[in-house]
């Protein structure tokens, strides 16, 4: 029983990073350090990537809200932690966008309408997921949604997130992260038991 139960969580998790890869075949986008524009003013490519950033992590704060609605479901404390976790990366995010805009246009107001628009992409996973999910939610289609997710969440963060921060200079600084950031979320699982 818990065999089978195990293949099928591995194979929907194999399942949501194939889904992210063919997101992202579809949808054209780039991130910070992954082209370079010499031919550019700075001002515009400041712009150009600040705007970049904010249609890929919109595109990755979707499922981020899936999981977060889809956690809280299942057990608040889970949500909860979810929740903390999603918010905590979302500071670097948040500047990831803005600081480009505001250094390129000189605008609050562009800056936080750009960093806005990249947040709103996970009420809309998270409101998905209800109008989906919700009338046939069981554990097991819960465990299946939480374990596509996680296999989203994976694959950007390691054919994405990893590569464009490496592009910056040490290399071993993105992957000191990637520890850092699990040992906060397991402590935020320990702290929210």
């Amino acid at each position: 029983m818990y065999d089978r139960i195990g293949i099928a969580l591995l194979l929907t998790t194999g399942a949501g990073m194939l889904s992210f890869f063919l997101i992202d075949f579809l949808v054209p986008h780039e991130y910070i350090g992954q082209h370079d524009h010499p031919d550019v003013l700075p001002e515009n490519r400041l712009m150009r990537m600040g705007v970049l950033v904010a249609f890929g992590i919109g595109i990755h704060n979707f499922p981020e809200g899936m999981a977060t609605f889809v956690g809280t479901l299942d057990n608040l404390h889970v949500g909860i932690a979810i929740a903390v976790a999603i918010a905590i990366h979302n500071i670097p995010e948040g500047l990831a966008v803005s600081v480009p805009i505001y250094a390129a246009t000189g605008s609050r107001g562009k800056a936080f309408l750009f960093s806005f628009l990249s947040r709103v992409s996970e009420p809309v996973g998270a409101g998905l997921a209800a109008l989906v999910l919700l009338p046939f939610l069981t554990q097991r289609v819960l465990g299946w949604v939480l374990a596509a997710v996680a296999g989203i969440m994976v694959a950007i963060s390691l054919d994405e997130l990893v590569p464009a921060a490496k592009s910056f200079g040490d290399e071993h600084t993105p992957i000191v992260g990637v520890i850092f950031g699990m040992f906060v979320m397991a402590l935020s699982l320990w702290l929210l038991k």
